[in-house]
């Protein structure tokens, strides 16, 4: 299959799939659905990808669809976990307030919206797995180091946001605990180091500058 056909048929498979959750939310009122389906969606894409990505290192590419997988499931599962006991996002509900009788109309554009956002960011995986050069490069050795920091980190913060939450004691606190002490998000700062991890993979391949996309 070519991989312009693969990205427009994940394109079209993740739109079914925002739009059937589009749906499921406006029975439940809960829209955070969207976020547990963005992780996942993204982490199918990119596996697909790698697996229609002949032209690259298969060592590489069956990495590659490892590392995202696990991605995927840690961060889908952290926050399907964190939907099941709290109330929806108040990003949600402000956007409820703020769009008024146009919300479910402008919900099914922002969960559409999701659908692209879940190609755009298997991208970068994809151009890393057209890396035909073989396994490994010391590229690749460095991306393997940073996606585990990353992935850690990110564990860990939401594990200690969490923590915190859940103390009574520390309702309508902020959390400066942990890595909470030296940054307002560390949880986001680690995600966004992960998406660096595609480019160091990806140096060699056709087009690897495109990969930065990722994190930028």
């Amino acid at each position: 299959m070519h991989l312009a056909v693969a990205v427009l048929l994940g394109w079209l498979a993740m739109s079914l799939v925002m739009a059937g959750l589009w749906w499921y939310q406006t029975r439940r009122g809960d829209a955070g659905i969207v976020d547990v389906a963005w992780g996942l969606g993204v982490g199918f894409l990119a596996m697909l990808f790698c697996a229609l990505a002949r032209q690259g290192d298969s060592t590489r590419r069956l990495l590659l669809g490892g590392l995202v997988l696990v991605w995927s499931l840690r961060l889908s599962g952290h926050i399907a976990a964190r939907l099941r006991r709290m109330p929806e996002d108040g990003r949600y509900q402000n956007l409820r307030e703020q769009w008024g009788s146009q919300a479910q109309r402008k919900l099914f554009g922002f969960f559409q919206l999701q659908a692209v956002w879940s190609v755009l960011f298997a991208l970068p995986v994809l151009v890393a797995a057209l890396n035909h050069h073989p396994f490994p490069q010391w590229t690749d050795l460095a991306g393997l180091v940073l996606w585990l920091v990353a992935i850690g980190g990110e564990a860990l913060a939401d594990r200690q946001l969490q923590q915190f939450r859940i103390d009574p004691q520390n309702r309508g606190r902020v959390c400066r605990s942990g890595l909470w002490n030296y940054s307002r998000h560390p949880n986001y700062f680690f995600e966004w180091l992960h998406w660096w991890v595609y480019p160091l993979m990806a140096v060699g391949a056709p087009w690897w500058g495109s990969a930065v996309a990722g994190p930028v």
